[in-house]
């Protein structure tokens, strides 16, 4: 005895080389749009384009799939990038005004399985540099780097510096050349002395070499003078005096030419000659969007073409007064102008031309922007210019994202059709799209995040580049403000070809919308079945849409039916926003999802949860008033229950509302502080029996608790919101009795209920399949029967539901099991159900709901659960070896590891900043050991809860069972002991001795 007890204390190695096996933790590819982009560039050679961030990251991007990224070693914000072209290097300029060299470094090949393989490819920072500065007090401003220049030999790198210095690095070792230093002065006196007039040139603006004869550059000052210096001779061949500020220069392809912009929103062209040193007048000066002041034209480029007429790109230039806050890039060609209007910032751009020395024009063939908020492509050999779809890149923020859903190994079949319906909706566009391989379909795997404007984008996650494949849109629905116009596929509603009848010719651009019409129109829950193609999407006003897949398209009108789930109960009045009016006409639907049925919850508050059973044709959905069950099938409402307490005042008020009382929140606040100073052994607990007042408060006088644990406090039953429904499951299980099993509904809220309910589904029962359309199955409807109310006497909210088959395994998905797709369930032993509450895990039998086993998270930790998922691992060293586990996230940003049923913790890891709140909240677990969340900008919407102050109270969880009264020892059982809690403590410790993780990408 003493032996045994000795060795289940400590680790046991075979366990311990299983968990090495089966659990690793690494981060693995990002996805999406680099947050705060500050700088961009391009290598031509080796088509690679580089972006740098205010964080101090370079993301660097070549064919779908290839991308390296770089980290400073101080987040100071990346200015410029230049890349080394053909070389795979490149040069970063940071604010803090240093200068680094990276470079993409092959590590040392490895062997894998016994295959020998080459290194991997990352990108490595090679050197730095900073430039000295003279002594004095003006010495750090004097040389603070404002431009930099690679010269196609890229032997040297011209430095120009705010004091207006240029000075000279010898690459790639980054030595300064201080006998080619060029200084303001030397500059100053070649100048005529009327233009001197004793001011400074001011800063150096832009450094150009000449495209014909290397080692000459332009330099141009902030005060408008542009300098043509020989490198070779050491001075100035010829000074353009220019007297309106400068901002960015570009030679003609012939180097016969450069153009200058300035500050007042015009550009000039200047004639380079042999003859002056001075030229005063340049060859034509135009404000394109003049007479009235305007704002500066930042950086423009000028290149040629076989027709004759070069083609002419710059940003800015806007008319102060009336267009000042628009964000464009202007397009010139001969007669053809096009004003591009994006929704943010324009960072950078850059053209795709022809770089070989021999050609004579440059041929553009697109042009590549760089917004604060995404990338933009243009097709310019294309007449209108139309927007290319780029291959990656894709703002995942278009719009505020409100909820993730992840699917993985997609039928081909449901990939196919969903990437046909992606084509449709591209049109003309997709056949200029930059293409891309999806991956081995084998391996498919599809992510579908929902919006503020109530779209539903799906995307294309098999590999590291996150590639839209279709989006479906929830707005026309409904009768909104903006309704959407009654033929999507109108070629003529293109935004790419609407030019308005104005000046100037604006155009929108960009998918980044940060504004929605109706916030009503928010997505907030999705739930799809991949095998019948049925999606579920819930939003912010109530509304709850099935839809089915559709490979045409169809003009119908979509049933509606009213679910009330207050049940007319008297005392509550809504507050909030009022439902979204659907359409009383047939409305158009493009091929891809169309709606079947649209089911109206009322009060119309915001869905908190939702649940779907295609396989019994159900639906089930959860607001902050209760929860519904709905059989979309005969399109009618098979259950309405109402979760609300009488003092759910905040409920009423919708996530909308702007009435919410400070006094009230104040006052709550109060309360809690006072309630926790309050001794725990002279407070009873509220509780439906004196029974069980009497037996909660009994075992609390006789329990001591553990100095290490800290007990939960009960919350109280008038916490505002405690009605919200947090989560809904669908089960074939033993709800009962131990021998019929049948099709169950579970469903938790935020005050610790689970409410269980038996229902009879025609076609369905103990061990039978439903079969639709049956012999007189039309005319049964689906029953729903209450069987089990279970409520947790700490009142937490309640996070996840799931059964568990007689092995301990979660049950398999609708249509697995009857379509031989998943191993079938075990229903000859007992199954059990798994509740996961913010502060504790627990599992209970079945039919009886007895309590098995649980774990107290909070009362070690003292955090609280915010995502639970069953996953399966698979070894690494055994094929055919794979455990389910519990992964669960808490606020604190680590994640826990627990086997099940037995709920003994494996492994914990960080994972997320605890700091990080939307990332906590959006993080999306798969089935198979992969982990998502979303870091800014995009963000995630979700219900504020209040979490209570811990204090020295017991907890209990009381099992209310419809069947039979409660006893002492029915109590007794779900009691925290002192004993429970140590082998809480013991387990962790145990477990502590490994750190390794879970793969997640």
């Amino acid at each position: 005895m003493m032996k045994f007890r000795f060795r289940r204390q400590g680790t046991d190695p075979q366990r311990e080389k299983i968990k090495q096996e089966l659990f690793a933790f690494n981060k693995t590819v990002e996805h999406g749009f680099p947050h705060q982009p500050s700088a961009l560039a391009f290598d031509p050679k080796l088509q690679l384009m580089a972006i740098g961030t205010k964080s101090g990251a370079i993301k660097v991007y070549g064919a779908p799939g290839v991308e390296f990224t770089g980290l400073h070693k101080d987040t100071t914000a990346v200015t410029q990038i230049h890349f080394l072209p053909g070389q795979g290097r490149l040069l970063s300029l940071l604010d803090d005004n240093t200068i680094h060299l990276w470079e993409l470094v092959a590590g040392a090949p490895r062997e894998v399985g016994g295959v020998k393989r080459e290194g991997v490819v990352c990108l490595q920072e090679v050197s730095s540099y900073t430039l000295p500065g003279k002594p004095g007090i003006e010495s750090c401003s004097a040389t603070r780097v404002t431009v930099l220049l690679l010269l196609r030999s890229c032997d040297l790198l011209c430095i120009g510096t705010e004091g207006g210095g240029v000075y000279f690095l010898e690459l790639p070792h980054l030595s300064l050349k201080d006998s080619q230093t060029l200084l303001q002065d030397q500059v100053t006196q070649s100048l005529p002395e009327d233009y001197r007039c004793g001011k400074s040139l001011g800063p150096v603006e832009s450094l150009q070499e000449h495209p014909q004869q290397p080692g000459k550059i332009l330099i141009g000052y902030s005060r408008g003078l542009v300098v043509l210096w020989d490198l070779s001779t050491r001075h100035a061949e010829q000074l353009f005096l220019g007297k309106q500020q400068l901002e960015s220069l570009v030679w003609e392809r012939s180097g016969n030419l450069f153009v200058s912009s300035h500050n007042d929103g015009g550009y000039s062209v200047w004639a380079v000659t042999n003859g002056d040193t001075y030229n005063h007048q340049a060859v034509s000066s135009t404000i394109p969007y003049g007479p009235f002041p305007c704002k500066a034209i930042n950086k423009i480029l000028w290149r040629t073409t076989q027709t004759g007429s070069p083609m002419l790109l710059y940003s800015g230039g806007m008319p102060r007064a009336s267009y000042g806050d628009r964000h464009c890039l202007t397009i010139q060609q001969d007669k053809d102008h096009v004003t591009l209007d994006f929704t943010s910032r324009v960072i950078d751009f850059f053209t795709v031309h022809s770089i070989e020395h021999e050609q004579e024009f440059d041929e553009p063939s697109a042009l590549v922007v760089l917004l604060e908020e995404e990338l933009v492509a243009i097709d310019l050999q294309t007449p209108g210019w139309p927007s290319l779809p780029t291959p990656y890149l894709a703002p995942l923020h278009s719009s505020a994202i409100t909820c993730s859903f992840h699917i993985s190994s997609v039928p081909p079949k449901l990939w196919e059709r969903l990437v046909n319906a992606g084509k449709a909706q591209q049109g003309r566009q997709h056949a200029h799209g930059l293409s891309s391989q999806a991956g081995s379909k084998t391996a498919q795997r599809k992510q579908g995040r929902v919006h503020e404007d109530g779209t539903v984008r799906f995307w294309d996650a098999s590999g590291v580049a996150l590639t839209p494949l279709y989006k479906l849109g929830t707005a026309n629905v409904f009768h909104t403000d903006c309704d959407p116009s009654d033929d999507p596929q109108d070629p003529n509603d293109d935004p790419d070809m609407q030019q308005e009848e104005e000046w100037p010719p604006f155009r929108k651009v960009g998918c980044f919308d940060p504004y929605s019409d109706d916030p009503r129109l928010g997505i907030q829950k999705i739930s799809l079945c991949k095998y019948s193609n049925k999606l579920v999407v819930a939003g912010t006003a109530g509304q709850v849409i099935v839809l089915g897949l559709s490979d045409e398209r169809s003009d119908h009108l979509v049933d509606v039916s009213v679910v009330d789930l207050l049940q007319d109960r008297e005392g509550f009045t809504w507050k909030g926003h009022d439902r979204l009016e659907p359409r009383l006409k047939p409305a158009p639907f493009p091929p891809g999802f169309q709606p079947l049925v649209l089911v109206q919850c009322l009060p119309p508050a915001s869905v908190t949860a939702v649940a779907l059973h295609a396989e019994w044709n159900l639906i089930s959905f959860g607001t902050s008033h209760g929860f519904g069950l709905f059989d979309y099938h005969r399109r009618n409402a098979v259950l309405a229950r109402c979760t609300l307490h009488p003092n759910d005042s905040l409920a009423m008020e919708g996530p909308l509302s702007r009435v919410k009382s400070l006094k009230k929140s104040l006052r709550q606040s109060f309360r809690r502080i006072r309630k926790s100073r309050v001794s725990g052994k002279k407070r009873t607990i509220t509780t439906p029996t004196s029974k069980v007042q009497e037996a909660n408060a009994a075992l609390a006088e006789q329990e001591d608790v553990a100095p290490v644990q800290r007990r939960i406090e009960p919350r109280s039953a008038d916490d505002s919101l405690s009605g919200v429904v947090r989560c809904l499951c669908f089960a074939d299980t033993f709800l009962r009795d131990g021998t019929h099993h049948g099709p169950t509904l579970w469903a938790g809220t935020n005050s610790g209920s689970v409410y269980a309910y038996a229902l009879e589904v025609p076609g369905v029962g103990s061990g039978r399949v439903c079969e639709r359309g049956g012999a007189g199955e039309g005319s049964v409807c689906v029953e729903a029967v209450l069987g089990k109310e279970i409520q947790l006497m700490h009142r937490a909210p309640v996070v996840s539901i799931c059964v568990l088959d007689g092995r301990g395994k979660p049950l398999p998905d609708p249509y697995e099991a009857s379509q031989d797709l998943a191993i079938a369930p075990d229903m000859t032993n007992a199954h059990s159900v798994l509740i996961a509450s913010e502060e504790q895990l627990k599992v209970f039998s079945l039919p009886k709901v007895s309590a098995k086993t649980k774990f107290k998270l909070t009362a070690h930790e003292g955090c609280r659960v915010r995502k639970v998922a069953l996953v399966v691992f698979s070894s690494t060293a055994q094929e055919d070896y794979s455990e389910h586990t519990l992964v669960c996230l808490t606020n604190l940003g680590d994640m826990h590891l627990f086997n099940i049923p037995g709920l003994r913790p494996q492994v914990r890891y960080d994972c997320i900043r605890k700091e990080d709140i939307s990332g906590i909240a959006s993080c999306v677990f798969t089935k198979n050991g992969q982990g998502q969340t979303e870091e800014p900008p995009s963000a995630l919407s979700s219900p504020i809860l209040d979490t209570p102050l811990d204090s020295p109270l017991s907890c209990a969880d009381l099992t209310l069972d419809s069947t039979g009264e409660l006893t002492v020892e029915d109590v007794r059982d779900f009691l925290t002991t002192v004993d429970e809690a140590e082998n809480n403590l013991k387990n962790i410790k145990e477990e502590e001795g490994r750190s390794t993780g879970i793969l997640i990408n």
